[in-house]
């Protein structure tokens, strides 16, 4: 793995995995008193967040603004290091790379400029790799949770939150 992907990857991991989805699944074991699935919460929670996380830099640059409630490009002209812009920064050619730093971080972006954007996130495969790595951490989450004894309607909803929080909305 290369240096971008382990940098953001911890990234990940640390900002949304352990915040977003883990502690609270810790907090709810706590509150049922059941610590034995706290390692098995871990185990589902962390590629999940990752999964979700992923899933929101996606949609930070290529969502519906009335889906999102974000504008189009906020995450753009705040120059937000991502790993989508990350892996297209990695693959892009000189000219491409050229252009994703002169668009990322400008604060006065218009329409065409988010267009380009898109269109190098697209064009470098970086959007196709960030997908296939949701798909593989949702499906990682998904796995683990089959093997939890946790009681089936807890399973149930743990899978549909895994669905709601990675499913595509481009």
């Amino acid at each position: 793995m290369k240096r971008h992907h382990s940098t953001s990857h911890v990234r990940v991991h640390n900002k949304t995995a352990k915040y977003t989805i883990e502690r609270p699944l810790h907090l709810g074991a706590a509150l049922a008193g059941d610590d034995t699935l706290m390692a098995g919460y871990t185990a589902y929670g962390m590629p999940l967040g990752a999964a979700f996380q992923l899933r929101d830099d996606v949609l930070g640059v290529f969502g519906d603004p009335a889906e999102t409630g974000k504008p189009a490009g906020d995450d753009i002209r705040e120059g937000k290091r991502t790993v989508l812009t990350a892996i297209a920064r990695e693959k892009a050619a000189t000219a491409q790379a050229a252009a994703i730093d002169r668009l990322l971080g400008n604060p006065a972006i218009d329409d065409a400029g988010i267009a380009e954007f898109r269109e190098l996130l697209t064009g470098t495969g970086a959007l196709a790799e960030c997908e296939t790595m949701i798909d593989r951490y949702t499906a990682e989450a998904l796995t683990v949770l089959d093997r939890l004894p946790a009681p089936p309607e807890a399973k149930t909803a743990l899978a549909d939150l895994a669905i709601a929080a990675t499913a595509r909305r481009l």
